[in-house]
């Protein structure tokens, strides 16, 4: 909204852990004055939504025993998860370390997303993927049988709030 990059904030607000800024907590914006349109700086290269559904854990929150790097998307009906960025398929597993199905996609610029618990996967790594196009079901993994998604966005290997950047 104030086209300022979050690492920026962060440094400039010496906040060591951006999941414990509080509601009403003032944060300094460096180089702005005014807010930009939202509408004016979208652009293609913004991240959507991977699946319609519910958010049934945020970012930082406790689920399951682990803190939240990403969001878990619960889907409304039509399990189809779409990547959420273009880019290209740089990771994939059957069963990563109690996820199931894992996906991660680079987008070239330093941030890549990661999509864990599918059902199916119509991808492979080395795949130039389009913003939309449909990579994966979502499902299950480990003991936990409800299907939802977990979806991360990160900048070089650090998990962030994908709210900073979903529309």
């Amino acid at each position: 909204m104030y086209n300022v990059d979050l690492a920026e904030i962060d440094t400039v607000n010496h906040i060591p852990d951006t999941t414990n800024i509080e509601e009403g907590q003032l944060i300094f914006i460096p180089n702005r004055h005014k807010p930009q349109s939202l509408n004016s700086s979208y652009s293609q290269d913004d991240f959507i939504w991977p699946i319609k559904g519910r958010v049934i854990a945020a970012f930082g929150q406790t689920f399951n025993n682990m803190i939240n790097k990403g969001l878990n998307i619960q889907p409304y009906g039509n399990t189809d998860v779409v990547a959420s960025r273009g880019g290209k398929v740089i990771f994939y597993s059957d069963e990563f370390g109690g996820f199931g199905k894992t996906i991660i996609i680079s987008h070239g610029d330093g941030f890549s997303t990661v999509y864990t618990r599918n059902a199916e996967v119509f991808i492979k790594v080395g795949d130039n993927i389009q913003k939309g196009t449909v990579i994966a079901k979502a499902g299950f993994a480990g003991r936990d049988k409800s299907t939802y998604l977990h979806f991360e966005i990160r900048k070089g290997h650090v998990p962030q709030n994908p709210f900073f950047y979903l529309p």
